[in-house]
């Protein structure tokens, strides 16, 4: 199980940090990805983390602002988002990716947390 917390409604400039907590399985195993979908859009991939080396990646709509991590003592991946935008509001989801790589298919998915930015 895969879940999502930490969304909410934050003024644009302001930062959240949102979690995915794994259990039943051990995280370090997955790579686990961070998407979002905002409405009437498509879904798209934030961030991930590999399971391997910890390598990580970012949409370039994000990067330099937010930042992937893992603490594999807590099961859990967290994703720091700073100077948060209007834009960035949506449903976040985290994913686990079987093959470690963050380049495979997401089979597994958490149940989602919103994020709402005010300008």
């Amino acid at each position: 199980q895969l879940v999502e917390s930490g969304g909410g409604l934050v003024q644009a400039g302001g930062s959240l940090r949102l979690s995915c907590a794994a259990s039943g399985f051990t995280l370090g195993s997955y790579a686990i990805g961070w998407f979002r979908q905002a409405p009437g859009k498509e879904r798209e991939t934030v961030s991930c983390i590999s399971s391997r080396d910890g390598s990580t990646s970012y949409a370039d709509s994000v990067k330099g602002r937010f930042t992937i991590s893992r603490d594999l003592a807590k099961n859990t991946v967290y994703l720091q988002m700073n100077r948060l935008r209007p834009e960035d509001t949506a449903v976040y989801f985290c994913a686990q990716e079987l093959g470690g790589t963050c380049r495979g298919v997401y089979d597994f998915w958490g149940q989602g947390t919103q994020v709402n930015v005010s300008s």
